[in-house]
């Protein structure tokens, strides 16, 4: 499965002002940039992380956008969600002909992709070099 590329956009974004924080904000062009997408993209995806609070921008000269709280305080599932926020809030989505006993163990599959996705903070996902190895996603499961 695979997360979409409005919440890979986000999640990114957050990375590289994670990374930048401290030479200050990031304004929206050079992020737009970073990650190839239109400006007017790149609003849409910041006015919902700003709405959930999890940046905050400056305006004006040297401004632009820092994290709203500590990068080990907001996690990858929180930014997938906020860019979300009017959208299905599934992770998975069963087939609609799917029967009530197949529709509980979707149910259950979506519960734990978002427990193991709020389990990763954004700390995190930019101090490793390397994927997580199956032994911590075990951790992370349970």
């Amino acid at each position: 499965m695979k997360i979409s590329t409005k919440g890979r956009y986000a999640v990114n974004a957050l990375i590289e002002i994670a990374l930048n924080q401290d030479k200050g904000p990031v304004t929206l062009s050079e992020l737009a940039s970073m990650q190839g997408i239109s400006l007017s993209y790149a609003e849409q995806l910041f006015a919902s992380l700003r709405k959930q609070g999890l940046v905050k921008g400056t305006r004006g000269p040297g401004g632009g956008f820092k994290l709203a709280r500590n990068a080990d305080e907001i996690t990858i599932g929180e930014i997938i969600r906020a860019v979300y926020q009017n959208e299905a809030s599934s992770w998975v989505e069963p087939a609609s002909s799917s029967g009530e006993r197949a529709a509980s163990y979707w149910e259950r599959l979506d519960n734990k992709i978002d427990s193991f996705l709020e389990k990763i903070t954004l700390q995190d996902a930019i101090g490793r070099d390397e994927p997580i190895a199956s032994s911590e996603i075990d951790r992370f499961g349970s």
